[in-house]
């Protein structure tokens, strides 16, 4: 069921309109009341969203109420986006004055074109009477306030299984039971997580060993408690002492004789306790839990074994490592699929169908539930063209009971909070089996206004990673590689299947045999080889926010120069374009009136030379990739892009323009790459007041970095890779190696052939926050600095093919917060640290986690 992220995006809107400021109201006249009104009635309705939620299954008015309501909340967050995008058009006129902005210079702030002025009048009075209209039918749906708790029902589980059901789980059922037999180590009730994607069989697993004779004997008493709702510990002391003695009657207790019942209840008794399907990240609740068993007599050796799709559970309960039940190999599941599918034997009737139940139980990837929902909808169907169907069809279009596989997944998403619910559904932009990169996801849903806003001594990206890292928690997706600054990752094709049913309105993944697209689908892929034009179910949309093209011809131009065409004629309000690894030769100058871009992607378009005049228009740009491309040089006008916060620049000049005071005062990232001709570093680094992360890669000239970057006082990611000319051992005076600023939180070294010492001077300032250090193929390098063992936050140490390295420096060992040690391809280090016979292994043991290697 698509979903319409309502709830949301009004939140969004609210706080837009809030945070406009006084100046940038003035900009329209005589808006403010109708201001005010938009946004009394964008918070009266977000108050009844959450039950509008809740009931637009079952009231078809309601929904198409919703839909509609949608769409009115983009087009007014449109409308506050131009107060934004006109703010930063009166900037720019008067940073950089001429005769076509003489009326900004002569009238100051206080007058501006009217044309704009009555625009934004009439827009917003449009707005308002649009709600109006519907105001009446939404008030008849007679909707209540809720709060956004995203209470779920779920399903209840029992302790029984037939273990003839589960296939493939034997090694991982003795795994359990193995630990289960192990003894305490302490007074603290040992806590089993066994965790996973929903569906994967966590809690067969959990009922193969609650069921096995060993542990009937092990254990005197069972408990099985299916948790699913919230966490509430006087709901669960009653079900525990309810599973105990179903006799004893406990409902009109008070939570202090609950407690007493349970104590006397299991004093002196050796238990096994099963919570199954457990949601709650509320550290609190467990405590209270965790505390009351403490209280009982005798508890050293009973045991708990928790079910949950959460790590964050996982880490609140126990403190002992969690059991990652993995995906089924595609025997069993093959297995399993033929039991579903067919009775007992007739299998060997139909070896074609077995021919496609084959590649149907691939789509599984593993995920018996799945296995199980396609088997059971082929159950006794013997005609090759069902089975066919289901071979050719998406998970998501199939019909399904609440049991089957994405009912139980949507628990999981239901369970999201909203601004993640719509983050999630986003990823339906990627096709399957494709990998994810952490840091163009979240410039993408930056771009899209999709995060809530910063706190405190936060930037939008900080924000962006807590939700990555909130859905990696929930086992939504899975991390594959972390490069330090971003990590990949992968969505479970199932997951994907249920993003693409939720996002059907939202996203669109547009190819060769694409005949529709819904008007208001503001998301779009065009990921096809055999597309060399645009889709004629594109020319007459209007709404798009974002255009990615992947896998699209190579050898024509056509497909991306209409693209851009159609996105200056149609898509006024584009916020996302990427158009990396095409075969454009320049960007035309119209793509100036893109004046709501935010992110422009032209990475490995090598065609292009040159910027087009109009480039500076494109004023609210945060994500600008000119990462391998052919220009020339960086044009003047890409420094007036002042809402600029990442930058990826290759250039073919020996240096680049000086930056300029007041210029990228937002940026947070610059990474120069390939610029193979580049000498020198810009001067005016030290503008650079936000920049949180530098990156050299490959630039094979560069000779040095400059003093200015003493003044990044904000600088904490500093990488230097594949410059191979360069000294780091920079010259300075006592009272200038006394101003030096750094504070990095990371550093990188890699291939830098000349490197023979540690930069000590780079590193001033930072001896208590460097928290990882990267030192790789750095073949002169014979020695670490003495003063190494002074940087006490470092919890990260990677050393890679540094072939003369001997040792590390004398007094390692006090680096007490390091948490892991890698050493690879270095013969001298690796001897002398391995664990069986290394002379200096003893300096090194307190590390958690060591890697040696080669």
């Amino acid at each position: 069921m698509a979903e319409t992220f309502l709830f949301n995006i009004a939140e969004r809107v609210v706080e837009k309109i809030v945070g406009l400021t006084v100046e940038e109201v003035r900009l329209a006249f005589n808006v403010k009341i109708d201001l005010k009104k938009l946004e009394d009635s964008m918070i009266s309705i977000k108050a009844v969203l959450l039950d509008a939620e809740r009931q637009r299954h079952q009231n078809e008015k309601l929904r198409l109420c919703m839909w509609k309501l949608r769409d009115i909340f983009y087009d007014a967050e449109n409308v506050i986006d131009d107060f934004k995008c006109e703010t930063l058009r009166k900037q720019d006129a008067i940073n950089h004055p001429n005769i076509n902005n003489l009326k900004v210079r002569v009238f100051g702030s206080c007058c501006l074109p009217l044309s704009f002025s009555s625009k934004m009048s009439h827009k917003i009075k449009d707005i308002n009477g649009r709600l109006g209209e519907l105001a009446t039918e939404w008030n008849s749906f007679d909707l209540r306030q809720y709060s956004d708790n995203r209470h779920v029902f779920r399903r209840e589980t029992i302790c029984f299984v037939d273990s003839s059901d589960v296939i493939g789980r034997d090694e991982d059922k003795e795994n359990i039971i193995s630990m289960l037999m192990k003894p305490s180590e302490d007074q603290n009730v040992p806590v089993i997580p066994i965790v996973g994607l929903g569906g994967l069989g966590k809690t067969s697993l959990a009922q193969l060993a609650f069921n096995d004779g060993r542990v009937t004997s092990l254990f005197p008493l069972k408990i099985w408690i299916c948790v699913s709702e919230e966490f509430d510990l006087s709901r669960l002391l009653k079900l525990i002492i309810q599973s105990i003695n179903k006799e004893e009657r406990c409902d009109d207790l008070t939570l202090e004789a609950l407690q007493a019942c349970l104590r006397s209840l299991l004093n002196h008794k050796k238990f096994l306790l099963v919570l199954d399907d457990v949601w709650s990240e509320n550290q609190a609740k467990w405590v209270e839990l965790r505390n009351l068993l403490r209280s009982v007599d005798g508890l050293s050796q009973s045991k708990i074994i928790v079910t949950t799709r959460s790590w964050n559970v996982t880490s609140t309960m126990s403190s002992i490592p969690s059991y990652e039940l993995k995906g089924l190999p595609h025997e069993d599941c093959l297995a399993l699929f033929t039991k579903w599918a067919f009775n007992y034997g007739d299998e060997r009737q139909y070896p074609n169908l077995i021919r496609i139940g084959e590649d149907i139980v691939k789509k599984c990837k593993g995920v018996p539930l799945a296995v199980r929902t396609l088997g059971s909808l082929l159950f006794q169907k013997t005609n090759e063209s069902d089975w066919i169907y289901i071979r050719e069809s998406e998970i998501w279009r199939l019909e399904q009971d609440e049991n089957d596989i994405l009912p139980v997944l949507k628990l999981s998403y239901n369970h999201l909070p909203s601004h993640l619910q719509r983050c999630l559904a986003f990823l339906s932009l990627y096709r399957k089996d494709k990998m994810y990169y952490s840091d163009k996801v979240i410039r993408l849903w930056m771009a899209n206004g999709l995060l809530e806003h910063p706190k405190q001594n936060q930037e939008w990206e900080d924000v962006g990673k807590r939700y990555l890292n909130e859905l990696l928690s929930r086992c939504l997706i899975q991390k594959e590689r972390d490069f330090g600054l971003y990590f990949s990752f992968k969505m479970h094709d199932l997951v994907h299947d249920l993003v693409l049913d939720v996002s059907q309105k939202e996203c669109k993944t547009v190819n060769f045999e694409t005949e529709r697209v819904d008007e208001n689908v503001r998301h779009l892929l065009l990921c096809d080889e055999k597309l060399v034009e645009v889709p004629r179910v594109l020319e007459e949309m209007k709404n798009v926010q974002t255009i990615i093209i992947r896998d699209a011809s190579k050898e024509s131009k056509t497909i991306y120069e209409s693209i851009i065409n159609l996105c200056v004629s149609n898509f006024k309000y584009l916020r996302a374009l990427e158009l990396s690894h095409s075969p454009l030769a320049a960007l035309p100058n119209s793509i100036g009136t893109l004046k709501h871009l935010r992110d422009l992607d032209l990475d490995e378009c090598r065609g292009i030379r040159e910027l087009p005049r109009s480039f500076y228009n494109l004023r609210s740009l945060q994500s600008l990739n000119l990462g391998d491309t052919g220009l020339k040089q960086l044009p003047d006008s890409v420094q007036r892009l002042i809402e600029l916060r990442h930058l990826v620049i290759t250039i073919e000049a020996t240096h680049l323009k000086e930056i300029r005071a007041g210029c990228w005062t937002s940026l947070q990232y610059l990474k120069l790459v390939r610029c193979i001709k580049l000498e020198c570093l810009p001067e005016g680094m030290q503008y650079l007041k936000s920049l949180r992360t530098l990156v050299l890669s490959y630039c094979i000239r560069l000779v040095s970095l400059p003093w200015s970057l003493k003044f990044l006082t904000k600088l904490e990611h500093l990488e230097i890779i594949g410059c191979t000319k360069i000294n780091l051992e920079m010259e300075a005076e006592e009272e200038e190696e006394k101003d030096l600023q750094l504070s990095l939180k990371t550093f990188s070294l890699e291939s830098l052939s000349v490197l023979t010492d540690f930069p000590r001077l780079l590193l001033q300032g930072s001896s208590s926050t460097l928290q990882q250090l990267r030192i790789s193929i750095c073949p002169h390098l014979s020695v670490l600095p003495a003063w190494l063992p002074n940087f006490t936050s470092l919890h990260k140490l990677e050393i890679m093919g540094c072939i003369n390295l001997s040792a590390l420096p004398e007094g390692i060992d006090r680096l007490t917060n390091l948490r892991e040690l890698t050493i690879g391809r270095c013969p001298q280090l690796s001897k002398r640290y391995k664990q069986n016979g290394g002379e200096d292994w003893h300096k090194i043991a307190h590390v958690q986690k060591i890697d040696i290697f080669g």
